[in-house]
């Protein structure tokens, strides 16, 4: 049976993120815990060390799952690794640089083999976006509002995830919706809040809430609370080698 799926809203590996991330870490059991700094391109070794200090707040030691560029996603002992994991986080960052490396690689497909045998699997803002079928990325530069749609890793289909709904993420939607048509489903996600896959339904975590908007309609929902209308995600997405 696959394993835990969360979409948090950003600002990961804080105060308020406890509910969503204890589930995280209680479905782990006794396996390791890793975290994917591949957003994190600029400082991964920072992004790394804040996640160790607050699972170890929560009670469990965490260590980097070494993906850094595409030589690392197609390792073999990388995916071995993950494999054995019980939680594999992919941390924020750049959202088109996480999906360049883990598209279509070795440790990718390892990544959500392991997922549908059970390990938990989550990703904050960049490695949200980076798991449905398409991440928004900045269109043009200092513009970092202005987003457009690019294939993403696919594993929960036919939506994007607008991360820190709450702070500026909600300034997306028309770029999106001109981009991708009004009809598609958008999912905002605040900040410290997960959007949680429990392998029936999908419910809302944390600080804050998940919002879901198609055309001018928008569902809102607090934690904690079902969030009904999401795609189910699907075990064999985006994950053919190259």
């Amino acid at each position: 049976m696959p394993g835990l799926l969360a979409l948090v809203g950003g600002d990961e590996f804080r105060p308020g993120n406890e509910q969503h991330d204890s589930r995280l870490l209680a479905s782990a059991d006794n396996r390791p815990v890793y975290i994917v700094a591949t957003a994190a391109r600029d400082n991964p070794e920072a992004a790394v060390a804040t996640a160790r200090q607050w699972f170890t707040r929560l009670g469990r030691e965490a260590e980097e799952l070494r993906v850094r560029s595409r030589a690392d996603a197609q390792s073999a002992a990388v995916a071995e690794h993950a494999l054995a994991a019980g939680l594999l986080y992919i941390a924020g960052g750049d959202p088109g640089w996480v999906v360049e490396v883990l598209r279509g690689s070795r440790v990718w497909a390892a990544m959500v083999e392991a997922w549908r045998r059970g390990t938990a699997l989550a990703g904050s803002s960049a490695g949200a976006m980076a798991m449905c079928q398409w991440s928004l990325i900045r269109a043009r530069w200092p513009d970092s509002t202005r987003r457009r749609p690019s294939e993403a890793l696919g594993l929960v289909p036919g939506c994007a995830v607008l991360p820190h709904f709450d702070t500026f993420g909600e300034r997306w939607i028309p770029s999106a919706q001109r981009e991708l048509g009004a009809d598609v489903l958008l999912v905002g996600v605040d900040e410290r809040t997960a959007a949680l896959w429990d392998g029936t339904a999908w419910s809302a975590s944390g600080s804050g809430a998940v919002t879901l908007i198609r055309g001018t309609k928008r569902v809102r929902t607090a934690t904690p609370a079902r969030v009904p209308g999401m795609p189910a995600p699907g075990a064999s997405a985006g994950v053919a080698t190259t």
